[in-house]
């Protein structure tokens, strides 16, 4: 809600007719709109030079599939207009999606990003220690390892065989509080779980600092330390905390060089979460 909040008056100026008609609230939606990823990490211009890769007949087919999930789309004049000229279409599915990206999501971007990565590391720190059956308790309540199979509540007794093409992890900061899968052509088998860290994710603070950690340690590296319950970037703590940059870093080397804090780097940033000290004197077990 506090992202909706912030973004309304933005979106009101966006013309977004085009991509809500092709988008039911369930059914099929285009395919080529969520083009397949072929790395880890990828960029808006990758994906946007995916979409317009797409053949016209392809498009075609898939907006056809798009507008029949809703009676009498294929009738409306923006749904012929879009199955007269796919390419057309195309292009123009592409730029909104340009304007959908800068608008409503680049300036959260740092944010969201750090929280993504900081899951990533924590469950591949997880799979590390104890494979699969620890990456998978606790990724999802639905989601369940057992005698080398993934199950899931709610779907078939398990889930399709990836045959080969192996399983992506796909953590999100807006598909919650369910886990969904994707197993048809052309996807590669993908399974999308919430973050961990998206309920605090538009906190403009964690949890209050007690009077004495404050005391101990001042009150900004308190509230760091107090509400650094996840592997957290510098920029994360940044954005939450309303700090510059430099402040942030200050902090947190002070932090890790008490011992109450430790680092790691993940790809190109650090993320710094806290030691079992730190998580005592957090959470006032040694005050």
């Amino acid at each position: 809600m506090p992202w909706l909040r912030q973004v309304r008056a933005a979106a009101a100026g966006l013309d977004l007719a085009p991509l809500r008609l092709l988008s039911p609230d369930n059914g099929y939606g285009p395919d080529f709109l969520h083009p397949l990823s072929e790395a880890p990490l990828t960029t808006l211009e990758d994906e946007l030079a995916a979409i317009r890769s797409t053949p016209p007949e392809t498009a075609r087919a898939q907006i056809e599939a798009a507008l029949a999930q809703t009676p009498g789309a294929d009738r409306t004049r923006r749904g012929k207009g879009m199955l007269a000229d796919p390419g057309g279409a195309v292009e123009q599915l592409a730029e909104l999606y340009e304007q959908v990206w800068s608008t409503l999501l680049l300036p959260h971007w740092p944010r969201l990003r750090a929280v993504l990565e900081a899951d990533v590391a924590y469950h591949a720190r997880r799979l590390a220690d104890g494979g699969m059956q620890r990456l998978f308790t606790g990724l999802h309540p639905k989601l369940s390892w057992f005698d080398g199979a993934l199950t899931a509540t709610g779907h078939s007794p398990q889930l399709p065989e990836p045959a080969g093409q192996g399983l992506v992890l796909v953590p999100s900061v807006f598909f919650w509080p369910e886990a969904g899968s994707a197993f048809d052509p052309p996807w590669q088998p993908t399974v999308v779980y919430p973050a961990r860290g998206i309920g605090g994710l538009w906190a403009e603070t964690g949890p209050t600092a007690s009077i004495a950690l404050i005391r101990l340690l001042g009150a900004n590296r308190a509230a760091i330390l107090t509400g650094l319950d996840a592997p957290t970037t510098t920029t994360a703590l940044a954005h939450r905390h309303a700090l510059a940059m430099s402040s942030i870093s200050a902090h947190l080397v002070v932090l890790r060089d008490a011992g109450l804090l430790a680092s790691r780097r993940y790809g190109h940033q650090v993320l710094y979460e806290r030691t079992p000290l730190g998580i005592a004197i957090a959470t006032g077990g040694l005050l």
